[in-house]
């Protein structure tokens, strides 16, 4: 463990007395023990060394501190004798119940959105992710500005930072005001060149696949695996934040596109479901989703509930999907005997299985049963059928010989003084745009 690891106290708290409108409170219910487990891999993720849990058991939540004063001067009393850095709590904080906490504790204060949202800014490598990032991160201070106490009251100091009676507060609003609005901007036109690069791509008719599901399943593992890539692929929460699309071939001959995307968690903030809606087209573009599921895990089937929660909320709930059971390879030998439908029903209940049209039972880590799932995809996929096909095409037309070389598999190819012949296993759709320079059989 490293020494600049900050100590962490992690707290989560229980409602014991339930809510009148049940149904409301949460749609996918989930044990405050659960949460504080997966709070824990998320401060570990984030850099720190979590030293304590602290559940707390309410009939309500306190307004001013969220878990009530004693329970406060009990954690103080950990954060001094244990040289506590940052006490992190599984509820989102109001700003008042932020600032009591920081003046009574003494030490770093953060909340759940908090937390993820610093994973995320530390895990960003491109320019996309990181305006995404940082555009959730304002959203999420804007209203919490109020909280940083007495120093926010002063007036404002400096040219152009100080109108009538305006306090720093007031100037502090504005300009997060303008870089959201700057922000919102520079993400528009990220959106639009993406939307080019896929008009692009869909010029030239090639499926598009999205891998999706809960983070740490298994994602950019199996990514690596089918397109022989090198995205990052770790046991930390959300290790791959920025899309990647690559090619591959499938059985038939066909190529399809493959995207990677950020994994889903519980209660991902509504600031970053919308900051990252650019990074999510695409998956709305996809014709079919591979859903990621790690069946080693106990909570897979809430973390199945909650992927579909996401899927609906992008508006993608109804795209095809193939159930991706991962992690075979650390399976009884037992659950590898029965049926991918009987093990998906056993493991995710009837909600994935309603949803997904096939389970397949693979390991991204051996390679076990990615051939199945390759075939899988190919069957799942609108035919575009491959034939061995001769071309002639002038020397001048490098267009043609690009596509040829990009979207077919070149078996030979012959040059001459004006004109290069070229034998290619070529999908239909392809074979249709190049008609003009095919040369019949004999």
């Amino acid at each position: 463990m490293e020494n600049n690891q900050e100590r962490t106290i992690i707290v989560g708290v229980e409602i014991t007395r339930s809510p009148r409108n049940q149904k409301a409170a949460e749609s996918i219910p989930v044990s405050a023990e659960e949460s504080l487990d997966e709070l824990a891999v998320l401060a570990e993720s984030a850099g720190g060394t979590v030293v304590e849990r602290v559940l707390q058991q309410r009939p309500a939540l306190d307004a001013a501190t969220l878990i009530g004063s004693g329970k406060v001067d009990e954690i103080k009393s950990r954060v001094d004798a244990d040289l506590i850095d940052t006490v992190v709590f599984d509820r989102e904080l109001t700003p008042t119940q932020l600032r009591n906490l920081e003046r009574k504790l003494g030490c770093k204060i953060l909340d759940r959105t908090q937390l993820i949202l610093d994973i995320f800014a530390r895990r960003a490598r491109t320019r996309e992710g990181q305006l995404q990032v940082e555009l959730a991160q304002l959203n999420y201070l804007l209203p919490r500005l109020t909280g940083r106490g007495t120093q926010m009251s002063r007036l404002g100091g400096g040219i152009g930072t100080r109108g009538p009676g305006e306090t720093q507060l007031e100037t502090d609003r504005r300009r997060i005001g303008k870089r959201i609005a700057k922000l919102k901007e520079e993400i528009d036109r990220v959106r639009a060149t993406r939307s080019v690069q896929r008009s692009q791509r869909q010029a030239v008719p090639l499926s598009t696949v999205s891998l999706v599901g809960y983070t740490n399943a298994g994602k950019s593992t199996l990514f690596n695996r089918l397109t022989g890539a090198e995205v990052i692929a770790d046991a930390r929460m959300f290790a791959t934040l920025d899309p990647t699309v690559r090619q591959i071939r499938l059985p038939s001959g066909r190529r399809v596109l493959l995207s990677d995307t950020v994994g889903f968690i519980r209660n991902l903030p509504t600031t970053l479901v919308d900051a990252f809606r650019a990074t999510l087209e695409e998956v709305t573009a996809a014709v079919l989703l591979l859903h990621v599921v790690d069946v080693t895990s106990s909570e897979a089937s809430d973390h199945t509930a909650h992927v579909m929660k996401v899927l609906a909320e992008i508006g993608v709930e109804t795209t095809r999907q193939i159930l991706v059971l991962n992690k075979a390879d650390r399976l009884p030998d037992q659950s590898l005997d029965q049926d991918p439908q009987t093990l998906t029903h056993r493991l995710l209940g009837e909600t994935a299985r309603q949803n997904a049209t096939e389970a397949v039972v693979i390991s991204a880590h051996t390679g076990q049963g990615v051939e199945a799932l390759l075939r899988h995809i190919d069957e799942a996929i609108a035919l575009d059928p491959v034939s061995r096909q001769r071309f002639r095409l002038p020397l001048g037309e490098g267009r043609a010989l690009n596509l040829l070389y990009e979207r077919a598999a070149v078996i030979s190819a012959e040059y001459h003084d004006d004109n290069c012949e070229i034998v290619a296993d070529t999908p239909e759709s392809i074979r249709n745009r190049l008609v003009e320079f095919n040369v019949p059989a004999e």
